[in-house]
């Protein structure tokens, strides 16, 4: 891993975004709360929220960081579910691959859930797809306008 030894803690901001595509079937079910393996936006709520905390675990050479906060927001549209991850920490690394990991992990959780209801008669999946995955915020020492550095 990189060495972080010399730098100070500073208050960080991440926000990762990313959606996932779904029939029309698909989203009525899960707005009528009518998903077989029960309500997939709390349960990729929770999924993310722990993935987030796990998230050294996971890549390699991301250092495990003391996290302040992690939200987890969903809008359920026409066509389909966007995530929204946003992560504070105050620490010497940034946020951002946190909130990466809770956006993926909720998208990932939100497609076991509903599958059922978007397989084809092949058992293909010819219009699900996760996409637009990005970090759409990152502050570092100003967060929310205000500024916090230090401990």
């Amino acid at each position: 891993m990189i060495d972080i030894g010399p730098k100070r803690p500073v208050a960080r901001r991440a926000m990762a975004q990313g959606s996932i595509q779904l029939r029309k079937v698909t989203i009525a079910a899960v707005r009528e709360k009518r998903i077989a393996k029960g309500d997939p936006i709390e349960t990729a709520r929770i999924a993310a929220t722990m993935a987030v905390k796990r998230t050294a675990e996971l890549i390699p050479y991301c250092h495990p960081i003391p996290l302040e906060a992690a939200n987890i927001d969903f809008d359920v549209g026409d066509k389909g579910i966007e995530v929204r991850c946003e992560v504070r920490a105050r620490y010497k690394t940034g946020a951002e691959m946190e909130a990466l990991v809770g956006v993926t992990t909720a998208l990932l959780v939100i497609w076991d859930m509903v599958k059922y209801l978007e397989k084809d008669a092949g058992g293909q999946y010819p219009t699900t797809a996760i996409g637009d995955v990005r970090v759409v915020a990152k502050e570092k020492g100003t967060v929310g306008g205000e500024r916090r550095d230090g401990i």
